[in-house]
């Protein structure tokens, strides 16, 4: 039976399982899908070598920038991305690829409106620099928050009404929020958001976080991950059977 897994950090909460088992199921496909959850990404050497039908992986927080190193070949978009989301294993070789731009952009493309130029990426690692290439190459002006100066534009104490305002979609790529601290959230300016904003969070559990609930209650526009899982999880099954 064809093995695929994730791997990441405590991923219990784990979509990727739950749906790949199901799409197994009712496909009557010969495999299963398990988690690895790891303490730390040198593990994933392990995993190949013990894992003789293990056939490809998705990688979550927070390995997506760390599991390069041990790859042995990258496809050129994930490469100038610089994260990875998902492996495809040959004969041992792990080779990797990025879903997340592909998922991102199908799930936000119909809720884009004439005033959306510019954008808030909140957070700096993996998962926010799919989705800095994404909305790049749709055209928008993107500004980086981070806690730390030196790795964003902008940091969680700089922003202005001015700079809210000035940027119609903001973007949750933290992991704030995420089940069970579900009253964690972003420290950004909530006050200044309104209907003409569209805030999106990478998180789907719970399905409204406090970051989305905020601006649903300013009148925003709201989006949750699950759409974008669902359809970076169909492009990683196709990586995996090409």
């Amino acid at each position: 039976m064809t093995t695929y897994g994730l791997l990441g950090r405590n991923i219990d909460y784990s979509f990727s399982k739950t749906f790949f088992n199901t799409k197994f199921h009712n496909e009557a496909i010969r495999a299963k899908y398990i988690n690895f959850d790891i303490e730390h990404i040198k593990e994933v050497k392990q995993i190949v070598s013990n894992s003789v039908d293990l056939a490809g992986l998705n990688v979550t927080i927070p390995y997506k920038e760390e599991v390069i190193p041990f790859l042995d070949e990258i496809d050129p978009q994930a490469e100038r991305i610089g994260a990875v989301n998902t492996i495809k294993i040959e004969n041992k070789r792990l080779i990797g690829y990025n879903t997340d731009v592909f998922g991102f952009t199908k799930s936000i493309f119909s809720l884009i409106a004439p005033n959306h130029e510019a954008a808030l990426i909140l957070g700096t690692g993996g998962a926010s620099k799919a989705v800095r290439h994404a909305l790049v190459s749709m055209g928008y002006h993107i500004n980086m928050v981070s806690r730390e100066k030196d790795k964003g534009d902008f940091t969680y104490e700089d922003l202005t009404s001015e700079i809210i305002k000035g940027h119609q979609l903001i973007v949750n790529c933290t992991p704030l929020g995420t089940h069970p601290d579900v009253n964690q959230f972003p420290p950004i300016p909530y006050e200044f958001i309104d209907e003409s904003h569209l805030l999106y969070d990478l998180i789907y559990n719970p399905s409204i976080t406090s970051f989305l609930a905020q601006g649903k209650d300013q009148g925003a526009q709201i989006i949750n991950g699950e759409q974008m899982l669902i359809f970076q999880a169909e492009k990683a099954w196709e990586i995996w059977n090409q």
